[in-house]
């Protein structure tokens, strides 16, 4: 991971990204990381575009120390927050403060697409610049 130092700015396209599986994800559930620690040495921020296939999910689980926004672009999904199921559909937005079981799975016939800010971009907490 880039050090402070090491962090960049970064203009690009999307459409040079592969889709990826990433763990805990599952039938199609794909994500593109758009900006993170890989391409701009950021320690603050992971933000992603996402597509999951009908059916597609991301496996119940929470952060210990991340927080994280879903921004749904199209499609439906039932995101479910410590045992709550929560319908959203594009322009529905949700919040997870670290510490929230939580799931998400494609309920639609379409595509669900929809946006991910996790912040800190780690699961683990910051250490201070130049320690």
């Amino acid at each position: 991971m880039a050090n402070a130092s090491e962090r960049r700015a970064l203009v690009a396209s999307m459409a040079r990204l592969r889709w990826q599986e990433f763990p805990g994800h599952f039938g199609g559930a794909l994500s593109k990381a758009l900006v993170g620690p890989e391409n701009t040495g950021t320690r603050l921020l992971d933000f992603r575009i996402s597509r999951y296939a009908p059916n597609a999910h991301v496996a119940e689980h929470a952060h210990a120390v991340q927080e994280q926004i879903y921004y749904v672009l199209e499609g439906e999904g039932l995101l479910v927050l410590e045992g709550t199921e929560h319908l959203l559909r594009a322009h529905d937005y949700a919040y997870i403060p670290p510490g929230v079981r939580h799931s998400f799975t494609n309920t639609g016939t379409g595509g669900l697409v929809f946006l991910v800010v996790t912040a800190p971009a780690a699961d683990e907490p910051l250490a201070k610049e130049g320690a």
